[in-house]
């Protein structure tokens, strides 16, 4: 089975980690995961300074920031983990890669948040959703 795994590096990240390795059963290291992060943007008014290369490598070292750990978590737990990243809006990028990857499930950590706030500001997590076909489990 192939596994999307969107990580940030936060607690909640942390803790969907902690789920899938305690839940072996469901998981476990048969399947194929792919530990996507999204990095944030350079403006489009100071990106047009930067050669493109540089630029790259500043996407780069902000995903290696948060992949490394998940890679670190993963080779402990015996998984064939890949990784990748993009910069951009986290719920659009996560919902690209999906199309582009074609996983049987994505795993992501919520914040669980409810109310006003998310009804105003939106969250990645009702954003994955909204935009994905592939069944999504929430950790919260």
């Amino acid at each position: 089975m192939k596994i999307l795994l969107p990580v940030d590096g936060s607690a909640v990240t942390k803790r969907m980690l902690a789920y899938v390795a305690a839940h072996d059963d469901l998981f476990g290291t048969g399947h194929d995961y792919l530990a996507f992060t999204v990095v944030a943007q350079v403006p489009h008014y100071a990106a047009r300074f930067l050669e493109r290369e540089a630029l790259a490598g500043y996407h780069q070292e902000q995903a290696d920031e948060v992949l490394n750990t998940v890679r670190s978590f993963a080779a402990r737990q015996g998984w064939a983990l890949r990784t990748a990243h993009a910069p951009g809006s986290a719920a659009e990028e996560i919902a690209a890669v999906a199309r582009a990857e074609r996983p049987d499930l994505i795993v992501m950590g919520t914040h669980g948040r409810t109310g006003l706030r998310n009804v105003l500001l939106g969250s990645v997590a009702a954003g994955v959703l909204a935009r994905c076909k592939v069944p999504v489990l929430f950790v919260r």
